[in-house]
């Protein structure tokens, strides 16, 4: 009797921190900027790991970053084609239903999940995440990346409903140096992107400026 052979299905290692967090009046997005191959060697300390699929809407990318490239890159195309067509910009949520769509018609193929944040005139602020097997989630902020478990308990203690844009901004700094202090595949600097009404500001902090909470 022919033996069948033995398939055994690894965890995907995500091998970075990203977050979005809702404030009064706006969304911030962020990440780390270090990419791993393999979840233990360092391929890269600059990758920029927020991409921007519309004016006001962006995405943090987990997983492998060839396959987030290849599902952003056609949901830029498609957000572009909707917006012309339907003569406004699209929904936060038209543009996370577009990564959920294109990550579950692939599922079997693609090991990369997504957060989504932006505003738009009908909701104001937004997040979304969008799963590797394509689910979608609507969160006040939300969490994610191997460096997410470091922090669940700092973002669950600290997170308040309505925080104003310095106290976001202060959240995100400390949760981002939280994870890059202990998770060995997530560090370089810290992006952040501030998204509102008025439009979009790019925040960058070295990784010697971030706050540091205990001795390295």
């Amino acid at each position: 009797m022919e033996e069948r052979p033995n398939h055994q299905y690894k965890g995907v290692s995500t091998g970075t921190t990203i977050l979005a967090v809702q404030f009064n009046g706006g969304v911030i997005i962020a990440s780390d900027s270090r990419a791993s191959v393999g979840g233990s060697y360092v391929s890269s300390k600059i990758i920029n790991k927020l991409i921007q699929v519309h004016d006001r809407i962006f995405c943090c990318i987990a997983g492998s970053l060839a396959d987030a490239q290849a599902v952003t890159k056609m949901a830029k195309f498609q957000l572009s084609f909707h917006s012309i067509q339907m003569e406004s910009p699209p929904l936060v949520k038209a543009a996370a239903s577009v990564l959920k769509e294109l990550c579950y018609n692939n599922r079997e193929d693609l090991q990369a999940g997504f957060i989504t944040a932006g505003w738009d005139k009908k909701k104001g602020a937004q997040v979304y995440t969008v799963s590797m097997g394509g689910m979608l989630i609507s969160q006040p902020f939300t969490i994610g990346g191997s460096g997410s478990t470091y922090i669940y308990g700092y973002a669950d203690a600290k997170y308040k409903p309505d925080m104003s844009r310095e106290e976001c901004l202060q959240f995100t700094t400390n949760a981002l140096a939280l994870a890059i202090g202990r998770d060995n595949v997530s560090g370089g600097v810290a992006h952040l992107v501030v998204i509102t009404e008025d439009g979009v500001e790019h925040v960058l902090i070295p990784g010697d400026k971030l706050p540091k909470f205990h001795d390295e």
